[in-house]
């Protein structure tokens, strides 16, 4: 013990060094000055590099250490969160970081193969302090004993399970299992499913994953960013501190209803309209509802022009418009085109009107004389407001608050179940802005034009500033020769564009961020978890967001509970990668005791009696009961109060309708869309349960939670369940759980 208290020891003295020299390393970066692109680059560069080493040795601080390689070679190795050098010429490691191959056999080798293992010990701290050790010994020829050995391998793991929660999901990099090690380390490319019931683990495997994938292809992914998309802002805060913890902040965590740069999507749907919006047939109803926007005239527009009215009939706008589409670009992209075939149409129109020849010759205008007509009508405002009638710029928020104002292109009861005039965008809408801003596509033009002057104004105003800073040499320049003034003039034009370069705001904002702002963005990877809850037009949009097809999804079909979720993994995948997917399945429950999962089971059981839930390793001994109460809410106080005694968290899982009366009672209870998890006690539905886990969960009124939610919520917990209900049992609970009345009900 006191050997590896000393390595600790000297482990935290380096950190402290590399604190340090990183935060020097910072401090001199920003200090250098430059007087072109290149050195600012190099600046910049240092700068993001150096506050990355600050990042990681400060992620590191928790848990510095947790093990030690003995190989039968001689090599000894520590493995840590993150991997630590010396301060000498060789730069020789003094923990590995636990992605390094190297590191492998800490999480895969066994008695049968030890994988050149002599001994593996588990190092365990609080704080700088270590606590404990376990030494496994997997040679058996090897005679020497630390007094630290122990019969049991699962020990280190069953003490992290048994250990109270703290409303944060913790790394596992300590307790990684064989079979979760080799989903971590899977090949970067292609799509990777992870499938497992409640408790096996593979929300903490994917973002393992994720930072392994970090480490692996740090230069690729650390400038393509890697997307976590997680079901709701709970369970993003739940798990927001995994990644750092393992030295990794170049990641965007968001929800799907956060995926629509400049729209926070906080309205509800009604399960009917959130199924209607979410089914792949809206593609085609918004693509047909563009095209709609692209009209004719009815019979024909009269303009008013100077030379004498313009008519804009059915017959010219339907060859532009022909035209136009046949582009095959998004709808305000193809809009110029559009504008182009109607301003010639116009001036040719014009032209023809002024320029016959009574005599039955030639057009007598010039074509200088047709230019100019053509400039007239292409500046007049009441062509362009012609355009703009029949090829309207449009926006995607306007497209789809059109569209839902009048949902056109369905079956009259999908429409009706969406229709709607104002009002909050709601999640669902998230995918169809999406789609939308896909469909129309973006005229930049305008915007490039502006900052071309914006660019071309700096220029001057910094020439400007030139000028007065060398105004003591404007004579010796007017002495010179016409020759020599123009090479002066340029040089100084020159000087003058580096100088409004050097005032141009540097973006110095992580891949993250960037990302996160941009809708066209191409994530390098991107993990979905609940992945069998998104809808097909949500799978549309992720599936832009990475080209690449690297994705890692994750999910429990058995848990499909979203009336659009697709569920089925053939049913998201076919569409874009056919069958070239892989599959890995996590069977292990290392979160429900089996006492809770034995009651759990019997839900999606009573639907499908071959159901087979994930194996739990834990037995607590403590039972799960349920209640029939009169007074429910009073019976919900009291059981909290009861419960509360005990360690760790408290959920009380009810359906939201039943929030109202039931929060006046739990006032030292967290909820609402966003609750803080880290307090004692919260009140949330099942939906925000998903993901998450807590030491004891109460669940209110089972008969009014569908069976993939009802199912959900009994998997939350680690140690103790309950049920508090008014009304009969759901099939299947009520065999598993007789219940009993409160005592304030009997």
């Amino acid at each position: 013990m006191r050997q590896e208290q000393e390595f600790i020891d000297l482990l935290y003295e380096r950190l402290a060094e590399m604190r340090a020299e990183a935060a020097t390393a910072v401090r001199k970066a920003l200090a250098l000055a430059g007087n072109n692109a290149q050195a600012r680059l190099e600046r910049d560069v240092a700068v993001a590099e150096q506050s990355g080493v600050l990042a990681a040795v400060d992620a590191g601080e928790s848990g510095l250490c947790f093990g030690r390689l003995a190989f039968r070679d001689g090599r000894d190795h520590h493995i840590g969160r993150i991997g630590i050098r010396r301060d000498d010429a060789d730069h020789t490691p003094l923990v590995l970081d636990w992605r390094a191959e190297v590191a492998r056999p800490f999480y895969l080798a066994t008695g049968h193969t030890p994988m050149g293992l002599r001994r593996r010990r588990h190092i365990t701290t609080e704080g700088r302090r270590v606590t404990a050790l376990h030494d496994e010994i997997l040679d058996l020829a090897d005679t020497v004993r630390t007094g630290h050995e122990g019969a049991d391998a699962d020990a280190v793991l069953l003490a992290a399970l048994d250990t109270a929660r703290t409303g944060r999901m913790h790394e596992i990099v300590q307790t990684i299992q064989a079979d979760q090690d080799r989903i971590i380390r899977a090949p970067h490319h292609g799509v990777l499913v992870v499938e497992g019931g409640p408790g096996t683990g593979k929300t903490v495997v994917a973002l393992h994953r994720a930072a392994y994938l970090l480490y692996a292809h740090r230069e690729q992914l650390a400038r393509r960013a890697v997307l976590i998309v997680g079901p709701n802002p709970a369970f993003l805060s739940y798990i927001g501190e995994v990644l750092p913890a393992l030295g990794e902040t170049g990641v965007l965590l968001a929800t799907p209803a956060e995926l629509f740069p400049g729209v926070t999507a906080t309205g509800t749907d009604t399960p009917r309209a959130a199924e209607v919006k979410g089914a792949s047939a809206m593609a085609e109803a918004l693509a047909r509802f563009v095209q709609d926007r692209q009209t004719l005239p009815d019979p024909e527009i009269v303009i008013e022009h100077d030379d004498g009215e313009l008519r804009l009939d059915a017959q010219m706008a339907m060859e532009a418009r022909r035209r136009a589409r046949e582009t095959r670009l998004p709808h305000n992209l193809a809009r110029p085109h559009f504008a182009f075939r109607i301003i010639d149409a116009l001036t040719a129109q014009l032209t023809d009107r002024l320029g016959t020849d009574p005599y039955g010759g030639p057009n007598l205008l010039g074509a200088d004389d047709i230019a100019q007509l053509g400039k007239a009508i292409a500046t007049s405002r009441e062509v362009h407001r012609a355009i703009e009638e029949l090829w309207p710029a449009l926006t995607p928020q306007q497209l789809v608050a059109d569209f839902l104002a009048e949902p056109v292109h369905l079956p009259e009861a999908d429409a009706e179940a969406i229709r709607r005039t104002g009002g909050e965008w709601t999640p669902a809408d998230v995918p169809l802005l999406d789609e939308a801003a896909e469909l129309l596509g973006e005229d930049d033009s305008a915007a490039r034009a502006a900052a071309e002057a914006e660019r071309l104004e700096q220029i001057e105003y910094a020439q400007g500033v030139l000028d007065l800073s060398y105004g003591s040499r404007t004579q010796e320049f007017e002495d010179r020769d016409d020759e020599d003034s123009e090479v002066l003039g340029a040089h100084d034009l020159v000087d003058a564009e580096l100088l409004a370069e050097r005032h141009e705001e540097a973006d110095h904002r992580s891949a993250a961020e960037r990302a996160a702002a941009d809708r066209t963005w191409a994530f390098g990877h991107i993990i979905v978890d609940e992945a069998q809850e998104l809808s097909a037009m949500a799978w549309r949009l992720l599936m832009r967001r990475c080209p690449t097809r690297s994705m890692t999804l994750v999910g429990d079909p058995a848990q499909t509970a979203e009336p659009g979720g697709c569920g089925a993994w053939e049913t998201i995948l076919a569409p874009y990668v056919g069958d070239r997917w892989h599959h890995a399945r996590l069977g292990v429950n290392y979160r429900t005791p089996t006492e809770i999962m034995q009651v759990a089971a019997h839900v999606p059981r009573s639907l499908d009696p071959g159901f087979a839930p994930p194996r739990s390793i834990r037995s607590t001994g403590v039972r799960p009961w349920a209640r029939r109460a009169g007074d429910l809410a009073g019976a919900v106080a009291e059981a909290v109060a009861q419960e509360s005694r005990e360690d760790g968290r408290l959920a009380v899982i009810a359906p939201r309708s039943r929030h109202a009366d039931l929060l006046p009672l739990l006032p030292s209870a967290s909820a609402g869309p966003a609750p803080d998890l880290t307090r004692p006690v919260v009140l949330i539905d099942p939906r925000q349960a998903k993901g998450l886990e807590f030491d004891t969960v109460l669940v209110v009124e089972p008969q009014e939670l569908g069976t993939s939610d009802l199912y959900v919520a009994l998997t939350r917990a680690t140690q103790r369940l309950g049920v508090l209900h008014t009304g009969p049992l759901p099939a299947g609970l009520a065999a598993a759980l007789p219940a009993e009345a409160t005592a304030a009900d009997r």
